[in-house]
């Protein structure tokens, strides 16, 4: 009997062994992942000790980083010396910086809101490994330490910015300036629409409630999507009392950029029909009685009343003959557009950036702002034209139109036309 049950269980030896490892295998497990459990609760619990977390912190509390950055935004007034001198820093590193940087005239001078950025390296002698200067929304310049050499590189880095497309429409209720506000227009790019417009539509008097626009203009915006530049208007059209006025963007060279009508026509006249924008026409060429010397004289320009502050542009290209205090006419600018033709601007608050005798000026540039300086009652731009040394009425002056484009410019315009024609029918599209 009993050989017979040790036969038995030699048979099944191999099946029962197999349950065996496999009991011990599940208790093993148990017994590990319960002292797993324990041993997690048990570090868990220590994290959690009140004593421990003030070892802790007391102990890091005496650790600092290594590095550190410096993000600064340049205020009014400010200059690359209070810049360093409210950064920790040796005056040898204060020093070669200003070196290096007086090396690049681009940054020599800030400006206002310009981004500036220090990398420190506080190990053993505190040193800048690396700065960086904001040249524009668009570039930034690089400066790298060369440790060995000990001085600077530096490359000018383009800012990764998308170009997205805009399409805009809107009725004009009081102004097309506060209109485009309203629809999410940046105040540039309403004064560029303007701009083209500026030859042959008065903003002031030729615009009536009810009248319509669409523009289609390039945005260029950070990797956050923060509106960083409004860039190039497209396509621009301005429905006038029923009439449409549509404007394309054409490339002639690689260097001129225009606009043109459906007919391949310029826009572009010698000068422009009125230098400022939303400005009312306060009194015209001809004789008056003088606000202030009280007396009738012969009134030489046009008078537009605006806020102080208001834009001036440069009615036309051309060179500053003067910039400066003219007594009556207060701050005012001359400028000399061609043997026929000059224009005056008097009355300025302020001259724009750059402006001074000399200077070469494009049409539409901002070269000063509205005031009320000299013999003036109260905020206005005085504006004369001068016709071959004479001076003429501005509002009565017929200037002869742009180019009109042909043969291969022309067949290029068309398709060029098309185009945009198809571009703005897509960006209506996906509105709806």
């Amino acid at each position: 009997m009993k050989t017979k049950i040790l036969e038995k269980l030699q048979q099944y030896a191999y099946f029962i062994w197999l349950i065996l490892l496999i009991f011990i295998a599940l208790f093993v497990t148990y017994f590990y992942d319960t002292n797993k459990k324990k041993q997690i609760y048990l570090l868990q619990k220590s994290f959690h000790n009140i004593y421990l977390k003030k070892t802790i912190e007391t102990i890091n509390s005496g650790l600092t980083p290594r590095y550190i950055e410096v993000n600064y935004e340049v205020q009014k007034g400010d200059n690359y010396q209070n810049i360093l001198d409210s950064i920790d820093l040796p005056s040898s590193e204060k020093e070669k910086f200003l070196k290096t940087v007086k090396k690049r005239k681009e940054v020599k001078l800030l400006k206002q809101n310009q981004q500036v950025y220090f990398k420190i390296d506080r190990k053993n002698d505190i040193k800048i490994i690396e700065f960086k200067i904001e040249l524009s929304k668009k570039k930034d310049i690089v400066f790298l330490r060369d440790v060995s050499l000990n001085k600077f590189s530096s490359k000018v880095i383009e800012k990764n910015l998308t170009k997205i497309l805009k399409f805009k429409e809107g009725i004009i209720e009081n102004s097309l300036y506060n209109t485009a506000i309203k629809l999410g227009i940046k105040p540039n790019t309403i004064i560029e629409f303007a701009r083209l417009y500026g030859f042959q539509v008065d903003f002031q008097r030729d615009i009536w409630r009810g009248d319509s626009f669409q523009i289609i203009y390039e945005q260029f915006e950070n990797e956050d999507g923060s509106l960083i530049e409004s860039g190039d208007i497209i396509f621009s059209n301005l429905n006038i009392k029923g009439d449409d006025l549509n404007l394309y963007k054409f490339e002639l060279d690689k260097k001129e950029i225009d606009y043109f009508d459906e007919n391949g026509k310029s826009m572009r006249k010698t000068l422009m029909k009125t230098p400022i924008n939303g400005a009312r026409l306060s009194s015209p060429f001809g004789k008056r009685k003088h606000p202030i010397l009280g007396f009738t004289k012969m009134h030489t320009g046009t008078d537009f009343a605006a806020p102080t502050g208001t834009p001036i542009m440069a009615s036309g290209d051309g060179v500053v003959t003067r910039a400066q205090w003219c007594g009556g006419g207060g701050n005012c600018i001359k400028i000399k557009h061609n043997s026929v033709y000059q224009t005056v601007y008097a009355h300025l608050s302020k001259f724009g950036r750059g402006i001074k005798k000399g200077v070469r000026v494009k049409q539409g540039q901002i070269i000063g702002y509205v005031g009320s300086t000299g013999l003036s009652t109260g905020p206005h731009l005085h504006y004369e034209v001068i016709e071959n040394g004479r001076k003429i009425n501005s509002q009565k002056l017929k200037l002869p139109s742009g180019k009109t484009l042909k043969g291969k410019q022309r067949n290029k315009f068309e398709v060029n036309k098309i185009k945009i024609d198809v571009l703005k029918s897509e960006l209506i599209a996906g509105l709806n």
